[in-house]
């Protein structure tokens, strides 16, 4: 049966990977800022974009993923990528085409984190990709489909073990409404300053339910 991960203290390995891409991101911020027009703006947006951008990359890399068959895994990873389209619809990564938009392939410099967005304006969608949003949402999807794996193996398996714990479904609504009201919309004239703050905590909330998934498994 599968169990839930416990809040022990992290290993050396954890802290040094965590130091690693907490390391990485400030200098590619730095990098970022001195060779582009890219400003900071309010600073605690340029520290939300980096905070998404470590703590995936943290994720990404620091998340061992339990043995399981060909089958479970491919079933799982068919769940992570549909986890990760939702919130790339929801979340702003891909929309519907904007009237009077400006069309074509385009680079946006936000403040770090949030920028360099790769902004492509078609007829058919658009496309903003900001490294915060992007890295975040594949931490997540990957988290997913590491839960999705572990699920294969509890007491009720496979979707329906994943969604029989409260703390492992409710961070995939709860990112999702959040994303509504924050996430994929840095360049819109109309979005609310607390929804950066939200759609933070939210995050940051969906990365330590999925990792470590209390309750997981009863």
């Amino acid at each position: 049966m599968a169990t839930a991960r416990a809040l022990s203290s992290p290993s050396r390995s954890t802290l040094f990977r965590a130091a690693f891409a907490v390391n990485t991101t400030l200098i590619l911020a730095f990098v970022y800022l001195l060779f582009t027009q890219a400003s900071v703006g309010a600073p605690r947006y340029a520290i939300y974009g980096v905070t998404w951008v470590a703590v995936g990359l943290w994720v990404l890399f620091d998340t061992e993923v339990a043995p399981a068959s060909t089958a479970t895994r491919r079933k799982a990873a068919a769940v992570g990528f549909g986890y990760f389209a939702l919130l790339a619809v929801a979340g702003g990564l891909v929309t519907t085409p904007v009237p009077g938009g400006t069309g074509g392939l385009r680079v946006a410099f936000l403040p770090p984190g949030w920028g360099p967005a790769l902004i492509y304006g078609g007829d058919l969608f658009n496309l903003v990709l900001m490294p915060a949003r992007v890295v975040g949402y594949a931490a997540l999807a990957y988290l997913v489909y590491d839960t999705v794996i572990e699920a294969a193996g509890a007491a009720v398996s496979g979707i329906v073990g994943l969604f029989s714990c409260v703390s492992c479904s409710w961070p995939i609504v709860a990112s999702l409404v959040t994303s509504v009201f924050g996430s994929g919309t840095a360049i819109a004239a109309t979005v609310t300053t607390l929804s950066y703050d939200l759609s933070t905590a939210v995050f940051l909330v969906t990365v330590v339910l999925l990792r470590w998934r209390p309750g997981f498994g009863r």
